[in-house]
């Protein structure tokens, strides 16, 4: 089968025009390669960054995102994956949808919210792992830093999947600090551009199975957790892979390629793992700073997500009423 995979740039919290320039970029790609599957990363309304924005960008389940995904499926006869964090029983998730051919979907959430995300939706409890009747085939949907621990690859192993679509909004270390601190967060985010590089193709070996991997790209101005006059220039370290099953990588677009769109042809079959699992948790070697900031955002973010809800204070809740 035929796989395009978008590599988008987009605004923060300005939701209607992501949709909009998505939907350039995915008729785009059908128009000059008309692929089965379309393939965008998670959080495709609004970049997951650390801002009171994030705090408006939550959909319905049902809203836009979910209908032009629909639409487009139906319209382009095409299955269509993307995520983004919906609203849903009172709640909201970092949510991965597959649209298939007909209009009908899978959802999947992001197990556990990275860090600061944790802010703004709460973790899931699905496998991800989702019978496609367009492909014929056990699809695993991964978003996020599912993507970077083993336990996921374990998962997708032992529901013999053939096929893993999903994506990332990796975002780096602070590129605007200077001094001492400024070096060592520039260290920080070459280690993520090394990293992000190199995880599609691991995913592939550890698993035996193909895997299309959409990621964001460029630029975010944002502030700091618990730092409300600290800001954070991120960049989101791109990175969009489509790998065949014993990771060789087939089409890639890199930080330095921006933003765009890549194809390549991939074939299914039985699962063939050519690297071992590990009992560690993370595929990559996690830097000390990566580790601490993912425990202190995850303690920080839960806490508030639970104070904020029990206190009706999101902005979606408000509509629910």
């Amino acid at each position: 089968m035929k796989i395009v995979a978008i590599q988008p740039a987009l605004q923060l919290g300005q939701v209607e025009a992501n949709l909009k320039k998505l939907e350039q970029l995915i008729l785009a790609a059908y128009q000059e390669h008309t692929p089965d599957v379309i393939v965008l990363p998670e959080s495709m309304t609004s970049p997951n960054v650390y801002s009171p924005q994030a705090l408006l960008t939550p959909q319905p389940l049902q809203g836009q995102p979910l209908q032009l995904l629909i639409r487009l499926a139906k319209q382009l006869n095409v299955v269509i994956t993307g995520g983004f964090v919906a609203i849903r029983d009172g709640h909201t998730y970092g949510t991965y949808v597959m649209v298939e051919r007909n209009g009908d979907y899978h959802l999947h959430d992001k197990d556990i919210p990275t860090a600061w995300e944790q802010n703004f939706y709460r973790g899931g409890s699905d496998d991800g792992i989702v019978d496609s009747s367009s492909l014929n085939c056990k699809v695993a949907l991964l978003s996020g830093w599912e993507w970077a621990r083993f336990r996921t690859a374990k998962r997708v192993r032992e529901q013999h999947a053939q096929l893993i679509l999903g994506g990332m909004c990796w975002y780096s270390m602070p590129i605007n600090w200077y001094g001492v601190l400024g070096t060592w967060m520039r260290r920080e985010h070459e280690i993520y551009k090394q990293q992000s590089e190199a995880l599609p193709a691991q995913m592939a070996r550890l698993t035996g199975i193909p895997v299309v991997h959409a990621a964001h790209v460029g630029e975010i101005l944002s502030d700091m957790p618990m730092l409300p006059y600290v800001k954070w220039l991120t960049e989101m370290v791109g990175e969009t892979q489509i790998c065949d099953a014993a990771g060789n990588v087939l089409a890639r677009m890199s930080l330095a390629d921006g933003e765009g769109y890549i194809a390549a042809e991939i074939e299914l079959a039985e699962p063939k793992p050519v690297e071992p699992l590990a009992s560690s948790y993370w595929i990559p070697d996690m830097t000390l700073t990566s580790k601490l900031a993912w425990h202190v955002g995850n303690l920080h973010g839960g806490l508030m997500y639970r104070v904020r809800h029990r206190l009706k204070k999101f902005p979606w809740q408000k509509q629910l009423k």
